[in-house]
């Protein structure tokens, strides 16, 4: 077991077991390969991508779907699509049933962005984690996955 946290000389012995500590320590990791991959290159925010990808796999999504699903405000997913709007990444339409509601899609230069950047942020991470066999990996994503979907009941106490 390691004593002392990644690169530094401060103990985390007590934190060691602590799996929100871990996460922290490990998103420092995560994040590196973003800005390369993503952030530097693409010029796209965290949030950002993570909005394109998902309107692009979720056609027809909304705004609020969104932000309920990040767990960010409904202003915070707005400026988002309103940059990428903005480049002409995702259109915005009006519901039939509903003409508040406005539906998400990518446009063909964003299916194309969100396809290359996660294309990238996977070649990233397996350099970056290449410490784990492939099967390792899928046992962390999947692992991540389940902490994930405790949110709703967590959320609820």
């Amino acid at each position: 077991m390691r004593e002392h946290a990644p690169l530094s000389r401060l103990a985390e012995a007590e934190l060691h077991g602590v799996l929100g500590y871990q996460i922290a320590q490990a998103s420092i990791a995560t994040n590196a390969v973003f800005e390369h991959e993503v952030g530097g290159t693409e010029s796209l925010r965290r949030l950002e991508y993570t909005v394109l990808a998902l309107v692009h796999a979720n056609p027809g999504c909304t705004a609020r779907q969104l932000a309920r699903g990040l767990a960010v405000t409904p202003p915070h997913i707005t400026v988002c699509l309103d940059r990428l709007t903005g480049r002409g990444l995702v259109l915005r339409s009006r519901g039939e049933a509903d003409a508040r509601v406005q539906h998400l899609r990518t446009t063909a230069a964003g299916t194309a962005l969100a396809r290359r950047c996660t294309q990238r942020l996977l070649a990233g991470e397996a350099a970056a984690l290449a410490a784990l066999s492939v099967a390792e990996r899928a046992m962390l994503v999947e692992l991540l996955h389940k902490v994930a979907l405790t949110r709703p009941r967590a959320a609820a106490r």
